[in-house]
């Protein structure tokens, strides 16, 4: 597949997957049809172990849905349209790598649910965050309403949904809704910061850890600790798990294989 609204660059096992549509990167139909194809080739990509998304340019990482595109929809259409970005964000969110969301700008409406779906969010101190949707007459539909109360609780998920203000950086982390905020200059270095260390974990074990707390996070705690104790068992299988406790007890680095 040609893609035309993203770029990748692959350096040490971290993937770099820039959205490119200066100057604010607005989601459309073909956006979301290329990260779906994107994210599935990285998911197959043994040669990446960790997976960076950001924004061209310096004023957003993603200002939202493309509006134009939206309101030229019918209801059938924007349905189909929705369909698919549920489709991909719960793909990215469920990837069987980390994902770094290098938020370097503005991130509202359907691209803080972008970013709500990556494993970790690195932002610039310059980034504005916001659900903006019920100034225009509709509420988020790429998950915004689910997941934002599992980061904020629901009283402060429907004080950010109702009044769509948006807030800046610091407000963000303070809501626990990124885990870093440095100045602009340094958003996408400190994600490949992090990206580094992730590579030299056990790729398994990484894998395990994300489907336990995705999978967990919607059952009760019972079910949980049954999901948590099969990843249990999955990771220790591995050759990967051999080896680091092996290197534990030789106390040096671990050479993982991701099997």
């Amino acid at each position: 597949m040609n893609f035309e609204c993203l770029e990748l660059t692959i350096e040490n096992q971290t993937a770099v997957v820039t959205i490119n549509r200066p100057p604010v990167n607005p989601l459309n139909s073909q956006v979301f049809q290329e990260l779906g194809q994107m994210f599935e080739d990285l998911e197959n990509n043994e040669e990446v172990s960790v997976i960076i998304l950001t924004g061209s340019g310096e004023k957003a990482f993603v200002a939202g849905a493309d509006i134009n595109e939206m309101a030229s929809l019918d209801l059938v259409g924007v349905n189909k349209m929705n369909k698919k970005s549920r489709s991909v964000f719960t793909k990215i969110e469920n990837v069987n790598k980390p994902v770094i969301a290098a938020i370097n700008g503005l991130a509202l409406g359907g691209g803080l649910e972008l970013a709500l779906v990556c494993d970790f969010r690195i932002s610039s101190e310059k980034a504005k965050f916001g659900f903006p949707e019920t100034g225009l007459g509709i509420i988020p539909g790429g998950g915004g309403t689910q997941r934002l109360q599992k980061f904020v609780g629901q009283g402060t998920a429907k004080e950010l949904l109702y009044f769509g203000e948006t807030f800046k950086a610091d407000r963000a982390e303070e809501l626990q809704l990124v885990n870093k905020v440095v100045p602009p200059e340094e958003v996408l270095q400190t994600a490949k910061d992090w990206a580094h260390k992730l590579t030299e974990k056990a790729p398994v074990a990484l894998n395990m850890v994300k489907t336990a707390v995705n999978a967990g996070s919607n059952v009760d705690l019972e079910s949980g600790l049954t999901i948590e104790n099969t990843c249990f068992g999955n990771a220790f299988a591995t050759e990967d798990r051999k080896e680091g406790m092996k290197a534990f007890s030789e106390k040096r680095d671990p050479q993982y294989i991701g099997r």
